[in-house]
């Protein structure tokens, strides 16, 4: 099992849609501005490259050159990642970078890179023109800043700290157009809405911590079981999931009076001390388990395209009914 799929799953995954207004702002404003675009820059988190990337941007890309920045890449399983850059190189023509704030070095290869990608620039006496787009909380902004090797942008843990467009001269022949981190309005994905959460994308007002421990818990145990003994000093793999979090409130002193395990104070743990990439190089989710899921996903499209037909059917049934009884 990949991630749960129960109907209280379904339900739950509503709950974590977040969608500022600034956010629907950013998007008209990318469409506007792609067509004096030469190449696009996608930052997406290495710990999940497929819920992380917009999918907008491939319908709206067109055949503009594009790189996609696996950020916090320390963070993520290192073999995991070099599948997602193998997929996306060899099966989508997608130019990738793998990167982490530790080696700034690496991340400044964007400008070099950038210009093999659209080298005519310099014939027309004219800069090359880059959009940079991420979701929430991947790390757009520092990366902005090492490029520009000053500081441009605001950096931080909450998602959502950029409100407004903006272009940056990071000089060799480079204008960089930052836009706010953007998220999309419908996540059809069930799975991508939970990493999301997990990974802190979405703010954290906006979600059940619990809940989404819940399914982080359970991948990790089938995954990363090996992490989890060793952070969490435990003599035992536990059985499930909610085991698990009792186990780690036990050792970690997570008691209300009487014994009771305080399961939210435990969620946050896990939820911080994972974010921090305290449990070990782990990554969500991989090539395989996207086909799959896309495959689901175009499921459900299947499932509500042939309930909207059916109840416009009913609808003009209904009405040509009405039709006859008048006359």
């Amino acid at each position: 099992m990949i991630f749960p799929s129960s109907p209280k799953t379904k339900q739950k995954i509503m709950q974590i849609q977040w969608y500022p207004g600034h956010m629907c702002k950013a998007g008209k404003e990318i469409k506007d501005i792609l067509p004096n675009v030469d190449v696009i820059i996608e930052v997406i988190d290495a710990r999940i490259p497929f819920s992380s990337q917009n999918p907008l941007l491939a319908e709206l890309r067109g055949n503009k050159p594009c790189i996609k920045v696996f950020t916090k890449s320390d963070l993520a399983d290192a073999g995991v990642t070099a599948q997602w850059q193998a997929y996306l190189e060899q099966e989508q023509g997608i130019k990738t970078l793998a990167v982490s704030t530790d080696h700034p070095e690496k991340i400044r290869q964007l400008i070099e890179l950038c210009h093999k990608m659209y080298p005519n620039v310099s014939a027309a006496n004219k800069r090359t023109q880059v959009l940079i787009m991420g979701i929430p909380n991947v790390g757009k902004s520092t990366l902005i800043n090492i490029l520009a090797e000053r500081i441009i942008a605001k950096t931080g843990n909450e998602p959502a700290i950029t409100k407004g467009q903006q272009r940056i001269n990071i000089g060799e022949d480079i204008v960089l157009w930052d836009t706010p981190g953007m998220l999309w309005p419908n996540i059809e994905n069930r799975h991508s809405g939970y990493r999301l959460a997990i990974t802190g994308a979405i703010k954290d007002t906006a979600i059940d911590h619990l809940d989404i421990v819940m399914v982080a818990a359970e991948y990790l145990l089938q995954h990363y079981p090996d992490a989890l003994m060793e952070r969490f000093q435990l003599d035992t793999l536990p059985e499930n999931e909610h085991a698990l979090l009792v186990a780690i409130g036990t050792h970690r002193g997570c008691l209300r009076t009487g014994g009771a395990i305080e399961m939210d104070r435990v969620a946050k743990i896990f939820l911080t001390e994972f974010r921090a990439g305290l449990l070990g190089k782990i990554s969500l989710e991989t090539p395989q388990m996207m086909e799959q899921e896309l495959i689901e996903v175009a499921l459900i499209r299947e499932q509500k395209a042939a309930k909207k037909l059916l109840r416009k059917q009913k609808f003009v049934g209904n009405k040509a009914t009405e039709g006859k009884l008048e006359k």
